[in-house]
């Protein structure tokens, strides 16, 4: 499958959990979202925002695992959010198990996705969030995977892009 690349604006925090929520309404079983960008681009903005479309009731207050390293939700899908900036590599994620967040039966999402980028699967989605300015962020929605086609479709459809 080719790879494709769309790009989207964001001009609040509130439109990025928006545009996560779309994102995670699409998903399904087994799908890893790679989030890649730097400190304050938006990574736990658009996590809490899929978290949502996958059904996780707001009640759950959804952080970055930065000191934990994974937290998992229970909704439509579960959802596994990773945060590895504290691993040193892919080697410091194999003794967590990892395949049984990548390949089991909810979403995972990755923050900091860079540092492990040749254990994601072939079919990850990757986004990338880049500032723009204080406010405004450049998302970046790329990978091989069909689901790319379907995420952009729906997100253009509600008006971004």
């Amino acid at each position: 499958m080719p790879a494709m690349d769309e790009s989207f604006i964001s001009g609040s925090p509130e439109e990025t959990i928006e545009i996560g929520r779309i994102i995670g309404e699409t998903l399904t079983p087994g799908t890893v979202v790679a989030l890649i960008g730097e400190l304050g681009a938006g990574k736990t903005c658009l996590t809490k925002g899929i978290a949502r479309g996958l059904g996780i009731p707001e009640n759950y207050h959804i952080t970055s695992p930065t000191f934990t390293l994974i937290n998992e939700y229970p909704g439509r899908l579960p959802l596994i959010h990773l945060d590895i900036y504290r691993l040193g590599g892919a080697g410091d994620l194999t003794e967590l198990g990892y395949e049984e967040y990548f390949y089991g039966d909810g979403v995972a999402v990755v923050e900091w996705a860079e540092k492990i980028r040749n254990i994601l699967p072939g079919d990850a989605i990757f986004i990338e969030l880049h500032h723009i300015d204080e406010n405004r962020r450049e998302i970046r929605i790329s990978g091989r995977s069909g689901k790319i086609g379907a995420i952009a479709g729906e997100l253009k459809r509600k008006g971004f892009g």
